[in-house]
């Protein structure tokens, strides 16, 4: 939003990570400083050789962020505090006090609930320098999306097709319904091994109810009754939406080329 685009389709990588299509025609033609920055722009959080580090120069960066990021079950902080095992907790003035207290806590759920405490008092203290977000950054630290600079800027970079099959997990590279993101189960999408059965029983069903259909038009229709359908279906529609946007802009063209 931030960089005015409208055309961008979610793809699932198969294994763990996510892909951004981002399709308009103006970001299509970017030059590869253009596309770095723009990823460098959208990254809060970087790797580096001693590891990842923060990269929230204000406070807004801070809120936004966070309020931009979704962990199943739920917002990010419900789907944090069970994983949470930070080494270096909170900033440095409350550092020394937590790592005292933090071996008498059982779990990462208690830990969490001292750092969050103890932050909120500081912010409710009167004359306190300054806002503390640490506990919003140590979220994102872990939560927010590591982004691949490279596969952006290089305009001879390799890319993941969608419907694509992961190399190590099988699984199919699907597009994501942002709708109904929710619902996601990335263990639960297609493989190889299931499309194949699925097209098998398919196509053992069509020879029966087809007799006389040649082969590839059974097979055009078989992908219909497999569970990759409601994902192509998501892919049909962001190229309808992509269609229906070229022509509006082809229609305002020729409305100004005709006032002139």
């Amino acid at each position: 939003e931030d960089l005015g685009v409208r055309h961008r389709l979610w793809v699932y990588s198969g294994r763990r990570g996510v892909h951004c299509w981002v399709c308009d025609d103006a970001v299509r033609k970017w030059s590869p400083a253009l596309r770095a920055a723009a990823v460098e722009y959208l990254s809060l959080v970087k790797v580096g050789a001693r590891g990842a580090r923060n990269h929230l120069p204000t406070p807004e960066s801070v809120e936004r962020g966070f309020m931009g990021l979704w962990v199943p079950p739920g917002p990010v902080e419900g789907g944090f505090v069970g994983v949470w095992a930070p080494s270096e907790p909170g900033e440095a003035q409350h550092r020394e006090a937590l790592q005292a207290e933090f071996p008498r806590r059982k779990d990462s759920a208690q830990r969490w609930e001292l750092l969050r405490a103890r932050l909120e008092r500081a912010r409710a203290r009167p004359g306190a320098p300054g806002p503390c977000y640490a506990d919003w950054e140590v979220m994102l630290h872990f939560c927010f999306p590591r982004l691949d600079v490279n596969v952006s800027k290089g305009l001879n970079h390799l890319l993941k097709s969608p419907f694509s099959v992961h190399p190590k997990t099988g699984r199919v590279s699907v597009p994501l319904d942002l709708q109904r993101l929710d619902q996601f189960d990335p263990f639960a999408v297609p493989t190889i091994t299931s499309l194949c059965q699925e097209l098998d029983t398919a196509g053992s069903d069509g020879e029966q109810e087809d007799g006389g259909a040649t082969e590839p038009k059974r097979r055009a229709r078989d992908y219909k009754k497999t569970s990759l359908a409601p994902y192509v279906r998501v892919f049909e529609q962001f190229v309808e939406g992509m269609e229906s946007a070229r022509r509006g802009e082809r229609i305002r063209r020729s409305d100004l080329q005709g006032d002139f």
